[in-house]
């Protein structure tokens, strides 16, 4: 049962502020000296031994001032700087501290020379402040602190609350030693551990909650916050060596990820994905119905990769899932490789290679060629196929393209009509075709036969698009000169043997599907894909969605957000509106996207509300997923 009265008691350094003010204090008063880095490091230790509890607070203070050399007039520099430095937490949910200014108090073994003008922004008065105060000397140069004031001893956080007597509850939140010992010391009823800035092992041993950020801690409380949900209880999952700086940009966000370096089979994923909000996949993970429709609580999957064949997409939207893929961060690794293979093939690189590795030593001119001047025929006119085309043009080659589709061509690209003309024509044939399945084997005996004598192929697009077996053939017949392949039929989940009927071919190039695998085409993918996860799950935002309606709309400031997620059927647009027009809620925007399956409607209202609309909206026929966002 939640007590009437609750006080809240704030630590301020690296709890309200996501550093340590004196170690602030350091970087402007040392700015010229020459021994600076060496200082603040020091400065650093003796910070942590006194908020570990190594040393007592007393000397670390007195270690600490005596190294900074500040004077008064360093102070309003400071307090400018740790403006800049409030908790991102803490600032988001500024209106609480507003709201709620009558049960806060702020007890820190900081100064109240520069709490008092930071915590005044958030309605907290100097009076509920109690901090430790300077002594200056007669130039105003900071010699030392008032030794009379409790909270410049060890364990006065424990004396100064003892002293206010505070009636009802008493929650302490803070990153250190000296605010979980008021929990020990029995005048403080609960200890939150704030690891938003820091995480200090101590002192999370000894919490009663750890609260990564500050949405957390209103959370548990059950306090009126800036987002509904905390973001570290929305859990993903990353599979497959996804690129580290996903985990990066997604942890830093506020949620909580786990990574697993590997695929995972369909049993296997359904019981990893037991209470995971999004995954992070690549190629290998199947994603399939039985899984989609296992995983309550999953709100979105993304493919970390171009192709999104290996997900159910119809499953999905059934489920309210939302897909994003990176159809674009990829592009110049694989057409860089399709360049590269181009010549070499061409060349005979590897035939010499291989030769030389064998100790034989064959210089000859006899089939290798030039790459300019020679016709390159593209098979897919996107954004990969593009992109070649003008590269290869710089190199001198003649392109021309073969496209279902009416593309506009790009420098002096030719676009041919007929794929028959284009393979009859072409020195080189490059796919880059979709995963469409209608695809299969859309390369095959037909399509040999109709190749220019001694023309080469280049396949990084999909594996089934050309029927091997017809491709060995034609090969070892030398209807083809040599062929590049970097993707098959079946591939392995994981890496080890495989096999391929194109093994021991000499005028064959096998690569393990890597044609986007370049470190700067992972990284861009693991920028882009988290992007537009965290812009869905912060704000509600489909741009680039794969199976979904697309729909952004800038965050709202003083109102809640809902998302309603529905079976495209009549009436449900009227449905929501009566039930927020029976709660009385007023509409400040709105916004509504379908396609032939789902509808996805995006609310903004004014005020608060009672959560019976909640349940209400959830309950309207043809609902699948309903979120409050904030």
């Amino acid at each position: 049962m939640i007590p009437t009265k609750r006080n809240f008691v704030f630590d301020f350094d690296s709890t309200l502020t996501r550093v340590e003010a004196l170690d602030v204090l350091a970087e402007i008063t040392l700015v010229n000296n020459p021994q600076k880095a060496e200082i603040i490091q020091e400065i650093v230790d003796i910070t942590n031994l006194g908020i570990d509890g190594e040393i007592s607070f007393t000397e670390s203070l007195d270690r600490r001032i005596k190294l900074l050399n500040a004077k008064k007039s360093d102070l309003s520099l400071l307090i400018d700087e740790l403006r800049k430095k409030v908790s991102t937490s803490i600032e988001r949910n500024k209106e609480f501290f507003e709201n709620y200014s009558e049960d806060i108090y702020v007890i820190s073994c900081g100064f109240k020379e520069f709490i008092d003008d930071i915590v005044k922004d958030y309605n907290i008065p100097s009076e509920r402040v109690y901090a430790n105060t300077f002594e200056f000397d007669e130039d105003d140069r900071i010699i030392g602190f008032d030794a009379d004031n409790v909270l410049s001893t060890h364990n006065g956080k424990i004396k100064c609350l003892k002293d206010l007597n505070l009636e009802g509850e008493v929650q302490v939140i803070g990153d250190g030693y000296s605010d979980y010992v008021t929990k020990e010391a029995g005048v403080a009823d609960r200890f939150f551990a704030y690891t938003e800035n820091v995480v200090r092992d101590r002192t999370i041993e000894n919490a009663d909650h750890i609260a990564p950020n500050f949405d957390e801690f209103l959370y548990v409380n059950k306090l009126p916050r800036n987002i509904s949900y905390p973001k570290n209880r929305i859990k993903m999952l990353l599979l497959e060596n996804v690129h580290p700086d996903a985990f990066a940009k997604l942890s830093k966000d506020g949620f909580t990820v786990e990574t697993v370096s590997t695929s995972l089979s369909e049993d296997e994923l359904i019981e990893k994905l037991k209470g995971v909000h999004v995954l992070g996949i690549r190629s290998k993970t199947q994603v399939t119905r039985k899984v989609i429709g296992s995983a309550k609580k999953l709100m979105a999957v993304g493919a970390f990769c171009i192709g999104t064949k290996q997900i159910d997409l119809d499953a999905a939207k059934e489920n309210g899932v939302i897909v994003f893929n990176a159809p674009y961060s990829n592009t110049r690794s694989v057409v860089e490789l399709a360049i590269g293979e181009i010549i070499m093939l061409m060349r005979s690189v590897f035939q010499r290679s291989t030769e030389l590795h064998n100790g034989l030593w064959n210089k000859t001119a006899q089939g290798a060629k030039e790459v300019r001047g020679k016709k390159l025929g593209i098979v897919g006119y996107g954004n990969i196929g593009k992109q070649l085309s003008v590269l290869a043009e710089a190199l001198g080659m003649k392109v021309y393209y073969y496209d279902v589709e009416d593309k506009l061509a790009l420098g002096n690209a030719v676009r041919v009509e007929k794929l028959s003309e284009l393979l009859s024509m072409a020195d080189v044939i490059t796919l880059h075709i979709d995963d469409n399945q209608a695809n299969e084997n859309f390369i095959g005996d037909d399509e040999f036969a109709l190749m220019k004598e001694g023309a080469y192929l280049i396949n990084l697009s999909r594996g089934f698009v050309v029927d091997m077996k017809a491709l060995k053939k034609a090969l070892e017949v030398g209807r083809l000169a040599g062929a590049a392949v970097d993707v098959y039929p079946k591939e392995p989940k994981a890496n080890g043997d495989y096999y391929t009927e194109l093994r021991g071919l000499p005028n064959v190039i096998l690569t393990p599907h890597v044609g986007g695998s370049t470190e700067e085409a992972q990284k861009d993918i693991a920028d882009f894909v988290p992007g537009k996860i965290m812009a869905y799950i912060n704000s509600g935002n489909t741009v680039d969605a794969v199976n979904f309606p697309n729909i952004r709309l800038p965050r709202q400031v003083n109102a809640h957000r809902f998302l309603h997620i529905h079976k495209n059927v009549p009436g449900i647009m009227a449905s929501i509106n009566k039930v927020l027009a029976e709660f009385e809620l007023n509409i400040t925007g709105q916004y509504l996207s379908t396609d032939a399956k789902v509808g996805y409607v995006i609310t903004d209202i004014d005020k608060e509300y009672n959560k019976k609309v909640i349940k209400a909206l959830k309950k309207i026929e043809g609902t699948i997923k309903f979120r409050v966002l904030y």
